[in-house]
Order: C-alpha cells, then structure tokens, then sequence
C-alpha cells in the first residue's frame, strides 16, 4: 500500500510581509497532481494544517478548495490537528466529511478509531492522534502525568488495546501523531537540534517537549507532524516537514512530501518528493554601498532576502533602499563591523534567547537584576506562572 505523508501546511502563515497564500496553492496543485500520478493509495496529513486557531478567510477558502480537490481522488485522507490548529473548528462536520473519504482525527477520544483500509496484502488500520496538550488532557486520557509522553503512551496503549482486540492477526497499523519526537529516550540528539525550526511554535510544558521513539513501538509506520524539516526518526518514524520554508532557519531545507511503501512484513520503503519552491531563501551579510552596487549580488533580486548590515551606523532609510535593488528583502538586521580594539564577543538578546525557553529566560532575568538564580520555590512559581500562561493561550484559541 502506498501513502503519501505530509504535514505542517500552516493555511494562511505569512512569510514576513510576503502573502503565501498563492504559493499554498500551487503546493496543494501539486499535492494533488502527486497523489494522481504516483498511484497513491491513501494521504496522510500530520496536522498544523491551518497556521492559527482562527484563520483568515483566505485560509478557509483554499482549504475548502484543497477539500474538494481531495475528495475527487476518490481515495481516504486522514488528517489530524496540529497545535496550530483549532480542534473544534478543524473536526467541525467531519462526520459528514468522512462519507467523502476525508477523516478528520481532532478528538482524543477517537484516536483507537481506525480508518480502515486493504490490498492485496491484507488490511491496514490508520490511527490518527491529534495534537495532546497534556494539561487538557491528561484527565480526559486518564493519563498518568501531565506530560507528552505520558498522553502519548495513554493514546498508544488505547490503540494496542485496538489491534489486539478488534483487529485481525497480521493488520498492518499507521499512526499519524503532531509531536517532537526523538530517536532515543527523550533528549534530542545534535542532529535533531539542528533541525528545530525558528517557526516551529513551542510545545514544552515544563521543559519537557520531547518524547522517545520507543512510546511507539510496535507500529509499522508513524506519519509525524510538527518539525519543519523532513527527517527520520527511525526506519519507521518519519518527518515530512512542511511544504514551504516559513523562516530563514529553513533556508537549507529542501521541501518536500513523502510517499510511503508499506509492504508486508518488511520495513517501510519512504521517498521524498520536492515541492514547488515560489523563491528561494538567501541571507546576505555586508556594508550597504557594497551591497547596492557590487554585481556579485545581481542573483539576490530573485529571492527572499535576509539582509545583515554591518556599516558603523544603520544607513537612512536601509529597507527602501535595499528593496529598490532586491525587492524581495524581508528582514534587516544591522550589526556593526567593530575594529579589532572594539571586537566583542558578548552575544546580543536576540541570540541569547534564540532556542531558550521562556521558564530559562525568566530564571535570567531574576539573575540579572538581583545577582542571584532564583530560589527552589520562585523557580516553581515562575513554572506555574508559564505553563498557566501556555495552557491559557490554548484555551482562547480553542474556544
């Protein structure tokens, strides 16, 4: 049997001030020609479909059209929501969208329900768990913490339960999941790291994001969602990564949609598929003269641009200059060339805070402005405060 995987749409993400909302649809196009031409058999989607809790009309009027594109395949789609999404105006109608071949898993509650599908090797059951926050749900899973893995382990023990009980001997089992998952026991390795995305929103709850590969062992394959770059986890836990880049810590991806051999009792056999790409990401650092005048530059009027100023003063009027030459300039930074006696190597906030959490960066700021680290019982404030602060955004954007 053959899917196609793929993730992380975010309808309606703007790149900087560019509308993406042209270039989603071309990927869509593209989406669909794809599942046409490969022969596939079923489309998996890992969730963050939309980019926010309340999307903008031309989000919702390019996925109903994706909908109704997808419904003419004629073939099962299986989506979930992501924590971008909104899981009550994702799954609003799914019931009647499922007697057109397109189910949507946005309830906990239906994670153990599978969508069920055959080939000539037998049948194929496809669980789909939303996006778990665990303060949300830990009470409703009757989970043991509230932890990403412990919501996690309570959803994949409920689908086990379903396998063993009510499916037949030999069923094949694909799980989609919205997670950060990590190859070993929780702690993400190097590699892992370096593939974290700028605008990839943060799901820790209490320094916690990461979950090990192992709370799904035992499946034939697991369709995530959530990391923007297309990696392997293991042989059979895959990251589709999403369509288009969404910030320049993407520049290197390439993009692209995973389609997915699952034979019989062999390991899963994923490809990858470029996606279309509407301009590519290029980040430039120079003095301003230089950088309108030189030709060495003539290739950057055709991409989304960061531009890195690095003249003693921020030039008068930089931006509008800089997008005469490239007008696809998105960000400016200006971070002055210091001569030898001047040179530093303090970092500036920015690159402080860069992959720090919020509980890391609150701990600082008591440091900074009383000299001390924060006691054991303000540190544990501070943690309520934060995840208190998270689990209250999730609730308006679910409302």
């Amino acid at each position: 049997m053959r899917f196609l995987h793929t993730s992380d749409w975010h309808l309606g993400r703007r790149f900087h001030t560019e509308d993406l909302i042209p270039a989603q649809g071309a990927f869509l196009d593209h989406l669909v020609d794809t599942a046409r031409t490969e022969d596939v058999d079923a489309i998996l989607v890992a969730g963050d479909i939309y980019d926010r809790a309340i999307p903008s009309l031309d989000a919702v009027r390019l996925f109903n059209r994706a909908l109704h594109q997808l419904a003419d395949l004629d073939m099962p789609i299986i989506m979930i929501s992501g924590n971008h999404d909104s899981a009550h105006r994702l799954g609003f109608a799914s019931g009647f969208m499922a007697r057109a071949g397109i189910h949507l898993r946005t309830d906990p509650d239906t994670c153990d329900i599978p969508v069920l599908l055959e080939d000539v090797d037998g049948p194929v059951a496809v669980y789909g768990i939303p996006y778990l926050e665990p303060s949300m749900v830990r009470d409703r899973l009757h989970a043991e913490a509230a932890s990403h893995r412990a919501v996690l382990t309570t959803a994949m023990d409920r689908i086990r339960g379903d396998l063993a009980d009510k499916q037949p001997a030999g069923t094949r089992s694909v799980v989609l999941a919205h997670a950060f998952v990590t190859s070993g026991t929780g702690q993400p390795t190097e590699y892992e790291e370096r593939e974290r995305s700028d605008s990839e929103r943060d799901i820790a709850v209490g320094g916690v994001a990461h979950v090990g590969a192992d709370v799904f062992d035992g499946i034939d394959y697991v369709a995530l969602g959530h990391l923007h770059g297309s990696q392997r986890v293991t042989d059979r836990i895959h990251y589709s990564g999403s369509p288009l880049a969404y910030s320049f810590s993407e520049a290197g991806h390439t993009k692209s949609i995973t389609l997915v051999d699952l034979a019989s009792d062999t390991v899963p056999a994923p490809t990858r598929r470029p996606c279309p790409v509407p301009l590519r990401l290029e980040r430039v650092t120079g003095f301003m003269d230089d950088l309108l005048t030189d030709p060495v530059y003539e290739h950057l009027k055709e991409a989304w641009l960061e531009v890195t100023l690095t003249d003693t003063a921020l030039p008068f009027e930089a931006m509008a200059r800089l997008r005469r030459r490239f007008p696809h300039t998105a960000t400016l930074k200006h971070r002055p060339a210091l001569i030898p006696a001047q040179a530093t190597d303090t970092p500036t906030y920015s690159e402080r805070v860069r992959g720090r959490s919020d509980l890391d960066i609150g701990c600082d700021f008591i440091n900074s402005m009383r000299g001390t680290d924060p006691t054991p019982d303000e540190h544990a404030l501070l943690q309520q405060a934060v995840e208190a602060s998270r689990l209250n955004e999730q609730e308006r954007e679910t409302v």
